[in-house]
């Protein structure tokens, strides 16, 4: 792009921008570019392009430019669904519902959006405070609406915002609405025109309270609730619906991780506020630690994750998305919850193998939401990266509450009983085989170095890993039986084992998903030590393959 053209495009968008802060950065860098290259760079790289909306819809940093989350990219995006809503059949199937975390921007966003949407004709339903977002996935379906709109960037880190769509059917977009909604955006022009209206509904706690009963008829009415629980909502949004819904499922209230319990966008205490990342359950596993607690309880910030930590012989850990996603499952399965149970291509295997004992259906989609939400059936669905739909019926997306819920059924049942969550996972794995998983995951600044190492595995794919041979490569660019085309490649080896590659969707995160299967002959502890020196083994040949060794 020549100077001309940028500062054109500058100008332009200065021109259209209703936010002074954003205006004013702009305007900034653009006096500073010509005799600062960082200013300069940091310009074009506002301008090389747009924030792309796709299944995730939009997710990115905050600050000016097309690039960027700000109130023009916003504006355009809540101008677009809302005309890609009149130009279908769904225009008319009672509007749109609009929620919000706590991040900064996010009450900005979403009123822009409810402004925007009314003054596009279309009814326009704002939540009354900022909330998780299972609450707006139920919200969706539960008010009639023919689309959601949550403004969040889930656990991304604090200096991102985001701009999630949900349509009639309660689940997240995906093709062909994502690309039709996305050529609506772009048509939308200059934004400074648009009709507005402050003439939306903003709501009352009746949609908030509807959810909380919801989630809370879901324990087994009479059975056993005592259980010392530590929670931490990771300074998102959870905290305040999870202390009604825990007063109202008949638990006592939970010690909460005091300097992680109230909203604050910044997330002082966690470098990312992920539950996942090393060092986020600290402060919470301390508390627990001092009270001698049952059970660690975690949603990151727009709660629709949850992460489970327990006590052990070793001290406490976090348990890993496979693990929980399979006690929830039994657990389902042991109360008669009938349908079809699905997971995706990069979790565990277990589940599969705990449907074919049973007699249920099993389905394996493509990572994400966007795909489990669709199963046909759906009875239970989740996602290694500790995301959990445990109840279809309230929310077709993962929901952090809900699956929070359950998890505390199922620990004060086995605490009644003597046991723990811990033991309940070594009746499964000497039922099925030691299902050990593990995740290499790297971050870049260049995203250039994840297509480089995929194109590198494409061309010159590993023969053997971790000592085990590669007996199948699959190339899900491709296609492969039932699942659309993908960027990731799936390594079989032997002796049930395999390795799973793909870009995140989310994050420039390039991630490698790693399974064994260990039977139990010799015991549980042998078994899996053999899992952890496997896992171990493969990881750092699969790290090598891929250039981070």
């Amino acid at each position: 792009m020549s100077p001309i053209e940028l500062r054109r495009q500058v100008t332009a968008w200065l021109a259209q921008d209703p936010d002074p802060r954003t205006r004013k950065e702009l305007e900034t860098l653009l006096a500073n570019a010509a005799r600062d290259p960082k200013a300069a760079a940091d310009l074009v790289d506002r301008f090389s392009g747009r924030l792309d909306f796709g299944t995730a819809g939009l997710r990115g940093a905050l600050g000016a430019g097309p690039n960027r989350m700000n109130r023009v990219v916003v504006a355009q995006a809540a101008a677009g669904l809302a005309a890609y809503l009149l130009a279908s059949r769904s225009s008319g199937q009672g509007g749109v519902v609009i929620g919000y975390d706590a991040r900064h921007g996010s009450d900005v966003f979403a009123t822009d959006t409810a402004e925007l949407v009314r003054g596009a004709g279309l009814a326009a339903y704002l939540l009354p405070a900022p909330l998780p977002t299972p609450v707006l996935a139920f919200a969706v379906r539960h008010l009639g609406c023919a689309a959601g709109v949550m403004v969040t960037a889930s656990h991304n880190p604090p200096q991102d915002n985001g701009y999630k769509v949900f349509l009639a059917d309660g689940s997240q977009i995906a093709a062909p609405a994502d690309a039709d909604i996305a050529a609506a955006i772009a048509a939308v022009g200059d934004v400074s025109g648009l009709p507005r209206s402050a003439d939306y509904d903003l709501l009352d706690d009746d949609v908030v309270a509807a959810y909380v009963t919801a989630v809370a008829a879901l324990p087994a009415a009479g059975g056993p609730r005592s259980l010392d629980v530590v929670y931490t909502p990771l300074h998102g949004v959870g905290a305040a619906v999870v202390r009604r819904v825990l007063h109202e499922a008949g638990f006592e209230p939970a010690t909460e991780a005091r300097e992680q319990a109230e909203p604050d966008p910044d997330f002082p205490t966690v470098s990312f506020p992920n539950p996942e990342e090393p060092g986020a359950l600290d402060i919470a596993v301390a508390t627990a630690q001092g009270l001698g607690a049952d059970v660690v309880i975690a949603n990151d910030p727009d709660a629709d994750r949850c992460a489970v930590a327990v006590p052990g012989p070793a001290g406490w850990r976090m348990l890993r998305g496979d693990e929980l996603g399979a006690l929830l499952a039994d657990s389902l399965m042991r109360h008669g919850v009938r349908g079809t149970y699905a997971t995706t291509i990069v979790s565990s295997s277990l589940l599969g193998s705990m449907c074919t004992e049973r007699g249920l259906p099993y389905v394996e989609t493509l990572t994400g939401f966007k795909w489990l939400g669709r199963v046909e059936g759906l009875a239970f669905g989740y996602e290694e990266a500790l995301g959990y739909c445990v109840a279809p019926g309230i929310a077709r997306d993962k929901d952090g509450i809900s699956a929070m819920v359950l998890v505390l059924e199922l620990a004060a049942a086995l605490k009644a009983a003597g046991q723990t969550l811990s033991d309940r996972l070594d009746e499964i794995a000497l039922r099925f085989g030691v299902h050990a998983t593990d995740q290499l995951s790297v971050r870049v600044n260049d995203l250039s170095r994840i297509g480089a190492a995929m194109q590198r595995l494409r061309t010159t794919p590993p023969t053997e890993l971790g000592g085990l041979p590669v007996s199948s490569l699959d190339d899900l660019a491709s296609g492969s039986p039932g699942l659309p085309p993908t960027d990731g490649l799936r390594f079989q080896l032997a002796e049930r084992a395999r390795v799973v590659v793909r870009p995140s969707g989310t994050e420039p995160k390039l991630k490698c998903y790693l399974e064994v299967v260990i039977p139990v002959s010799d015991g549980l502890v042998a078994a899996r030590a053999a899992a952890a020196t496997r896992l171990a083994a493969i990881r750092s040949d699969i790290a090598a393959a891929v250039g981070v060794s």
